[in-house]
């Protein structure tokens, strides 16, 4: 798909308890739409996150890459590095967000799908098993750990991308594999760390997250 063809929208997700900035990207007859959960101090810049974004575009899949703290928020997490832990606070931020989605008009038909990195993946797991209404999730690089106690309430088909170096965080994931059930898969990319940043590795990352949307999220409804 042509890039000049995605319209991108800086926009602000307003919620009753805080204003997020965030990045709409909407390609002609979009299919579904994915929200980025960023992780561990990073946001909607996330040079990672924006090319796995590009990829799924490219792919006709609509995305909104979200800062799940506000300005204040993120440098008072600068200071203590705490929020980015406090998993309830950003799967909140994920709900609040979808609902924010299911308000525009651009993006209300469209199947909604959640990604997240790091510790982000955790939250889009812990909102996942709320909303029920999503179809599918990918997790790059995940801590699942730290929403052990949501993951057998998830019901969306769930891949789990992690590096074979990642040693901290390879068995981490195994065994959420293990408690999200049949609807998960865990997919290791061989000599990979935790960042991807070995050459291939990220674009290996953005492939498998394509092929697992384009196969879980259902169409629009005339798309």
């Amino acid at each position: 798909m042509d890039r000049s063809a995605v319209m991108r929208t800086d926009v602000v997700v307003d919620l009753e308890n805080a204003r997020l900035d965030a990045l709409l990207s909407v390609p002609a007859d979009a299919r579904a739409v994915v929200l980025f959960a960023h992780g561990s101090g990073s946001g909607r810049a996330s040079p990672r996150n924006a090319m796995v974004a590009h990829v799924l575009e490219n792919a006709g899949l609509a995305t909104l890459l979200v800062d799940l703290l506000t300005t204040d928020e993120q440098a008072q997490d600068a200071r203590t590095g705490l929020l980015r832990f406090d998993i309830d606070l950003l799967a909140d931020r994920v709900l609040g967000a979808s609902q924010w989605l299911r308000a525009r008009p651009v993006s209300s038909a469209l199947a909604l799908g959640y990604f997240g990195a790091s510790t982000g993946a955790a939250a889009a797991l812990h909102a996942a098993s709320e909303n029920h209404d999503v179809f599918a999730v990918v997790s790059r690089g995940g801590r699942p750990d730290l929403a052990r106690d949501c993951l057998k309430a998830v019901r969306a088909p769930s891949l789990l991308i992690v590096g074979g170096d990642d040693v901290p965080i390879l068995p981490l994931n195994d065994e959420a594999c293990r408690l999200l059930g049949a609807s998960a898969q865990l997919v290791v990319v061989p000599g990979a760390t935790h960042l991807f940043e070995e050459p291939g590795a990220l674009e290996q990352v953005a492939r498998l997250s394509c092929d697992w949307f384009v196969n879980h999220l259902p169409p629009a409804a005339g798309a």
